[in-house]
């Protein structure tokens, strides 16, 4: 792992295989650690080099104030597309997973030079705010109470829990959560929510909104959605490849909201057809 400057601002970023290879960038959702390290293998066995790498205020990316960020959603796609410029690897096939899917969406439209294809998982196509999700789970998950951030153990058992209502993996929760924190600069809650949670999100300006722009992706898109989401159910993956033009709709039935082991081979299979 290291750090890319990108116009004045450091991002985290780790790479995988031969560095001549057709480059694969995949945007961190908020942290790179949102895309499986299994995953990111197969791609560079399948002959890509794969970048992946933190959101600004996760990870080693730059972290400023996570309750107040000075950027905007168009900010971060912007840094897509220079990172990719800067990685000697544009066009790039760009990735985005949840809120990280959001900036990739906005990042081929404001810069389609920069990308040849697209893949969004466990996304949608409007800014954060209320989900139309499983309105039980969702109070159920925001009314946990927040754990001593200063307790590594502590952070990984909350998300640990949280994935239990979300109906995702709690071992593998508990595994990510562990080495995001050990990422993190910082104990403070406002670092660790924007780390573990992307709370930082709900702060950003991401106006103007996009959806009504979706029709004017350009290159080869795939959609990857859990059946069983319930923080963004699989309606908006569907609304995405309905209208992306000639978007393919990948929906894993046994999938939540996180990227399971058992459908990694699945997911890399259909990105490596895509370019």
């Amino acid at each position: 792992m290291t750090t890319v400057d990108v116009d004045g601002t450091a991002l985290g970023v780790e790479s995988f295989g031969d560095h001549d290879a057709p480059l694969v960038l995949l945007a961190g959702g908020p942290t790179m650690l949102s895309w499986p390290d299994a995953l990111c293998e197969r791609l560079a066995a399948g002959g890509r080099r794969v970048v992946r790498y933190d959101l600004r205020d996760s990870g080693e990316s730059t972290t400023a104030d996570p309750q107040a960020p000075a950027y905007t959603l168009r900010d971060l796609a912007a840094d897509a597309a220079a990172l990719a410029g800067a990685l000697g690897g544009a066009p790039a096939h760009l990735g985005g997973i949840g809120v990280g899917g959001m900036v990739a969406q906005v990042a081929v439209l404001d810069h389609p030079g920069a990308f040849r294809a697209l893949t969004l998982v466990g996304t949608r196509p409007v800014a954060p705010g209320p989900p139309d999700d499983d309105g039980e789970a969702m109070g159920r998950l925001f009314a946990r109470p927040a754990p001593d951030w200063a307790d590594r153990a502590a952070v990984a058992e909350f998300a640990a829990a949280g994935a239990q209502v979300l109906g995702d993996d709690p071992a593998a929760a508990r595994a990510v959560a562990a080495r995001v924190w050990d990422r993190t600069p910082g104990t403070a809650p406002p670092v660790q929510l924007a780390n573990q949670l992307g709370v930082v999100f709900s702060r950003l300006d991401c106006t103007p909104r996009w959806r009504e722009r979706l029709p004017g992706v350009g290159v080869p898109t795939l959609v990857v959605h859990g059946r069983r989401d319930r923080f963004f159910p699989v309606g908006n993956g569907e609304a995405l490849a309905r209208e992306i033009p000639g978007a393919r709709l990948l929906v894993l039935d046994e999938a939540a909201t996180a990227l399971p082991a058992a459908a990694v081979g699945e997911v890399t299979g259909a990105m490596l057809e895509l370019g």
